[in-house]
């Protein structure tokens, strides 16, 4: 069984702690196909730089393209945004792009599950700091 850390930032990860449901959108700016794991295999969330620690996770389920208009529609709140706009706003600011709805890749995840602070696990020495979107 593989298993894959994603690196997230932290206010998708604290607006989705806050409140239990039964999947996610790990959406990522770039809006490239994720590949690396089959469904059901384990896919972990990892802060940002300078907090790097392994912070929840979830169960791979599928990955698709969808623009950010369609993928509000798909997953709402699931997104880790209080509505559409502040959706938009995460992607351009990630992707630095003006596009009017631009699309972003979708790794939805079941039964996403959010460590409390004192369970989080640190990042070891090998995984190089300057991974940006995950490693499997």
């Amino acid at each position: 069984m593989k298993l894959y850390v994603g690196v997230t930032d932290d206010d998708w990860f604290k607006f989705l702690a806050l409140k239990p449901r039964e999947e996610v959108n790990f959406w990522s700016p770039s809006g490239r196909r994720f590949q690396v794991l089959m469904p059901g295999e384990l896919f972990l969330f990892k802060l940002h730089s300078p907090n790097n620690y392994i912070v929840g996770g979830g169960y791979f389920v599928h990955n698709t393209q969808l623009p950010v208009s369609l993928a509000w529609e798909a997953f709402g709140e699931s997104n880790g945004t209080r509505n559409v706009l502040e959706f938009m706003a995460r992607v351009r600011k990630y992707r630095k792009t003006s596009e009017p709805d631009p699309a972003v890749g979708c790794t939805v995840l079941a039964q996403p599950f959010f460590f409390e602070r004192s369970a989080w696990i640190p990042m070891p020495a090998s995984f190089a700091r300057n991974i940006v979107s995950g490693k499997g």
